[in-house]
């Protein structure tokens, strides 16, 4: 990307945003954006209308320009008299005048029906809720394109910054062996006690510091030994699968494990393992490392990273001299962008679609993997599946990348179709959650987007 034309248009336009959804992700891009060029935040949208103002204020704004609105007059009045709207009704956003919606709730139903909205009203949309993204993103991109308007993930976010990096491989002309991007939280090895920590948890591993190096022996056999050794600690979660199968369908790349090989590995094994011959049983694939460090070693901060090919030898020598990650049999090398800033860095995705119709992620139209859930253990007629907690799993099961099909028949229920329903059968430990264990909604956007995204799938 040529940031340089893209500021220059920036500085001369007037792009007027809306964020729905003031959590982590929100609240930063509700600061930044008052200070990127080119952009204006003209309305917020939060369950918690105060906790929306008060993000606004903490961001600069003076408090009586931040206006709680009910209904669109007096949304409309607070715009025309210069004030920032702010509302709980995300449907209401939509209809104001503005250039693009940024969905950031999290919540698949609420997501879907809000982008929906978005789109029929002639707004691009950056999405930034990947669980709605997951289930029906390929049918707004579709929807977008066919309006000539936007449909985008966010730079800020994992799967937009490791599309672009692997689509900038590509235009090297590298050879993708693998895709994908580190854990939200590093494995922190603290080699005088024997204690791994990730993020508040911590697990006891006597005579972990054996397991630091390779040595002379197999990779695939050593990071078998420290998942082993930590199992204690969460080694995959939903949500990393959930971005890593949209970074799969928009790139098509394939998936080696339906639920990651997710090593436990060190920056520099990285080459060594997700490759074929390392964990990967065939190039071109993603997946999700834990990052495992030391206190005081730097971290990649849930950046992303491709692992390509090297082809020509000679120049991959020149370049592990130089500090690249590269192989130890020098046959792959890992080029890493250790950046994840949220809404930080979220103005350019903001802009491309404004001022250049272009999205941060590709045009991809047609799913390859659908995100589904396995039971973990027997689960009874009856139970609410409802996501829960900051990786929005679903208590009970796993999740898991499988071919994308139709949900029709038994097929398997792509994972968020499925927060806020009940089983109207048993589903045994092992099994797949599909459509005939569950009870359909009367009524669901979400639910009726993908049955509209089903007409070009196979019902397998």
């Amino acid at each position: 990307m040529h940031y340089g034309s893209l500021l220059a248009k920036a500085r001369q336009a007037h792009v007027r945003i809306a964020i729905i959804g003031l959590g982590d992700y929100g609240r930063s891009l509700a600061f930044q954006a008052r200070r990127a060029p080119g952009l204006e935040v003209v309305a917020v949208c939060d369950r918690d209308p105060q906790r929306a103002r008060a993000a606004l204020i903490a961001a600069g704004l003076p408090a009586d320009r931040a206006a709680i609105c009910d209904g669109l007059p007096a949304a409309t009045a607070a715009l025309q008299r210069g004030d920032v709207v702010v509302t709980d009704d995300g449907d209401l956003v939509a209809r104001l005048p503005l250039d693009v919606v940024v969905e950031a709730t999290g919540h698949p139903e609420a997501a879907a029906r809000h982008a929906d909205l978005a789109l029929r009203e002639g707004r691009h949309v950056v999405m930034v809720s990947k669980e709605a993204d997951s289930v029906v993103g390929p049918l707004f991109a579709a929807r977008a394109r066919a309006a000539g308007l936007v449909y985008t993930p966010v730079d800020g976010d994992q799967p937009s910054l490791l599309i672009q990096l692997a689509l900038w491989a590509r235009t090297c002309g590298l050879t993708i062996l693998s895709a994908a991007k580190s854990s939200e939280y590093d494995f922190v090895f603290d080699p005088a006690t024997d204690i791994v920590t990730c993020l508040n948890r911590s697990a006891s591993a006597p005579g972990f510091g054996a397991l630091w190096a390779f040595g002379d022996r197999d990779p695939a056999g050593v990071v078998a030994a420290r998942a082993e050794a930590l199992q204690a600690l969460p080694q995959r979660t939903v949500a990393d699968l959930t971005e890593m199968g949209i970074v799969a369908n928009a790139l098509g790349l394939g998936v080696d494990r339906a639920d990651f090989h997710a090593p436990i590995a060190r920056t520099a094994e990285i080459p060594d393992l997700l490759v074929p011959g390392g964990l990967l049983s065939a190039p071109g694939s993603v997946d999700v490392v834990n990052l495992l460090r030391r206190p005081d070693e730097f971290s990649l901060a849930g950046g992303v990273f491709v692992t390509v090919a090297c082809e020509d030898r000679h120049t991959w020598e020149v370049l592990r001299e130089k500090g690249h990650l590269v192989s130890r049999d020098g046959t792959a090398a890992t080029i890493v962008n250790p950046v994840h800033l949220l809404g930080v860095q979220s103005a350019t995705t903001i802009l491309l679609a404004a001022l250049e119709r272009r999205t941060s992620g590709t045009d991809t139209t047609a799913p390859l993997v659908d995100l589904v859930a396995r039971a973990r253990v027997p689960l009874k007629a009856g139970t609410l599946l409802e996501a829960q907690g900051h990786h929005h799993e679903i208590p009970g099961t796993d999740g898991e990348l499988r071919p994308a099909r139709a949900v029709t028949g038994s097929a398997p229920v792509p994972f968020y179709m499925l927060s806020g329903h009940r089983l109207r059968a048993d589903v045994a430990a092992g099994d797949l959650v599909t459509l005939d264990k569950v009870e359909a909604p009367a009524e669901s956007m979400l639910w009726r987007l993908r049955a509209e995204m089903d007409a070009s799938l196979p019902a397998r």
